[in-house]
């Protein structure tokens, strides 16, 4: 029949298509893999990527956590977890993470000055996120957390075909510009058969501190809206609140800072 046709066609293309891929292959030692995405920058993703990592060691203290700084060209955790210096080297010629909080991180930013840019070409990027991935010693991990760089590029797809990954969280804005971006963001993850657990609506509202009225400056429930689009779950609803900026600028991201508030 021309539908039994079809679907041999179909598989035929996915297996040529398949041949070019790199095989996956787990990152030693580490369990879960979770990645945190957006498609637009600016958008708070690593704020997030660095909350979730500490709420889920906060969680449960019997599980061990990491978190990977994927963005070669700003990376923003050594600031946000207060990490500095250089990574020791094991016998075996593997980067030993950086410790704070009781989460093991690793960053691009522990390998070059502060301010220095990275200007650089794809190739060397890619180098450099194969160095990243394999090229550490995670020791013992339940879940490490991903930090992307914006975007659904080079990087995006490299990791996305090498490591297994359990799920992919998109963190978006509700204005409509980063919706369309966060949309693109979760039909990639589906394209290379990662699960997308859902959508976190950052800087949903903001309530200013003397009147307590709210004001949704980026518009509001868009990510909700995106989500029932999708058919995918809202994870959180995080205010625009002056503490969840301040305390990851100063290094104590307000999951450890401030865990009984509101934020």
């Amino acid at each position: 029949s021309s539908s039994s046709g079809d679907e041999a066609l179909r598989d035929k293309r996915t297996r040529i298509l398949s041949r070019g891929l790199p095989k996956q292959k787990p990152i030693e030692g580490v369990k879960q893999v979770v990645v945190v995405a957006s498609g637009k920058g600016g958008v708070g993703k690593s704020t997030t990527a660095v909350n979730i990592a500490l709420a889920l060691a906060a969680n449960d203290s019997t599980k061990e956590v990491g978190l990977l700084d994927a963005d070669i060209y700003g990376p923003s955790i050594p600031k946000m977890m207060n990490l500095k210096g250089n990574p020791e080297l094991t016998p075996k010629n593997l980067m030993r993470p950086l410790k704070n909080y009781g989460i093991a991180c690793m960053s691009m930013g522990f390998l070059i000055e502060e301010t220095a840019p990275v200007v650089w070409r794809g190739l060397m990027v890619m180098s450099a996120v194969e160095k990243l991935l394999r090229q550490v010693d995670w020791g013992q991990l339940d879940y490490l957390v991903i930090d992307m760089p914006p975007g659904t590029g080079d990087v995006q797809l490299s990791v996305s075909q090498n490591i297994p990954i359990a799920g992919a969280v998109i963190v978006s804005t509700p204005q409509d510009v980063a919706l369309l971006d966060a949309h693109k963001g979760a039909e990639m993850f589906r394209k290379v058969h990662v699960p997308v657990l859902g959508l976190v609506q950052n800087m949903s509202v903001f309530q200013c501190p003397k009147c307590k009225h709210e004001t949704h400056i980026f518009g509001a429930d868009g990510v909700r809206d995106l989500a029932k689009t999708l058919g995918l779950d809202i994870l959180g609803d995080v205010p625009l609140h002056v503490n969840i900026r301040e305390t990851c600028d100063s290094g104590q991201p307000v999951v450890i800072s401030q865990p009984q508030s509101d934020a």
